[in-house]
């Protein structure tokens, strides 16, 4: 197979979404990709964050973790995209990371690329599928290939969203071994996709 490139882009304030980012760099280096895992910046003031100690201490566990930048969508054949739902949309953080992207997109740096996006909320039917969606509409903007899971592999007839990888983590409930094999087919998937257009590109 053909070197992939993955970057995994995510924003996480108390873990969950980090949990899911982690087993999607699991299964796109078991499909042979090079990753890069990346957070996007924290833009909450202090005293949100110093509220939920769960936050605080979140963003103490993922000091290592690099900042996303624009040389990481350079660099990528695939990116997926991790956030949390926000009333129905992705958060605000990782939003702000896309708004700067203008640059790139001008020039078609991000187009032709693989996209595919996974999320968390709090509560069932929490706009899970919407915010999937909403970061759909950014790839058609872009001239990205966007690739779901789909009911590709039996997991997603278990976690049951074709959108994308999800989570309902009420009560700050980290995501289950369905979530995480789910997270892991999906970034199999994305990398096996891009590999094949790739591969095709060069023929």
């Amino acid at each position: 197979m053909v070197s992939v490139n993955a970057a995994v882009i995510y924003y996480s304030s108390t873990g969950n979404v980090h949990a899911l980012a982690r087993a999607v760099v699991e299964g796109a280096e078991k499909a042979g990709a090079q990753v890069r895992l990346r957070k996007v910046a924290e833009t909450a003031p202090p005293e949100a964050i110093g509220a939920r100690p769960e936050w605080a201490q979140h963003l103490k566990d993922t000091a290592d973790v690099g900042v996303a930048g624009h040389e990481d969508l350079e660099w990528a054949d695939v990116v997926l995209f991790g956030t949390p739902t926000r009333f129905g949309s992705p958060a605000s953080q990782l939003r702000a990371f896309i708004d700067t992207t203008g640059p790139l997109w001008f020039q078609g740096k991000l187009a032709d690329k693989v996209y595919s996006a996974f999320t968390v909320s709090n509560t069932a039917h929490g706009g899970q599928e919407s915010t999937l969606l909403a970061l759909g509409n950014t790839f058609h903007h872009w001239g990205g290939i966007i690739v779901p899971p789909g009911y590709t592999d039996p997991v997603q007839f278990q976690s049951g969203n074709p959108y994308g990888t999800s989570h309902v983590a009420g009560g700050n409930t980290p995501p289950g071994e369905v979530a995480l094999q789910a997270a892991r087919h999906q970034a199999r998937r994305a990398v096996e996709t891009a590999a094949a257009l790739k591969a095709g590109r060069t023929a």
